[in-house]
């Protein structure tokens, strides 16, 4: 077994398990972090298929955009306290 085949076999292992505990752990950040590596994983396997344009833009908006505005929004509606309402500067 050559190298290379040893590294997309790790990749591919590791796409699947990123998948999986993101569709299936209860916790929600847990799921999002595991939604970002998921999305650099797939960066990776795209550079590994000689398509490094596409894995370019996985990486941007894959993992970067698409996991900064998760996160963002998760922190917007489950960061605050129950017992504070938002004010109008909070909301901006």
């Amino acid at each position: 077994m050559s190298a290379a085949f040893a590294f997309d076999l790790l990749l591919v292992t590791l796409l699947l398990l990123a998948a999986l505990r993101a569709l299936t752990t209860p916790r929600l950040g847990q799921s999002l972090l595991a939604f970002v590596v998921f999305g650099l994983l797939m960066a990776l396997a795209w550079v590994r298929l000689d398509a490094p344009d596409i894995a370019l833009a996985e990486a941007a908006v894959g993992a970067g955009l698409s996991g900064v505005l998760l996160f963002d929004a998760w922190r917007a509606l489950c960061g605050e306290p129950a017992d504070e309402a938002p004010t109008a500067e909070r909301m901006r």
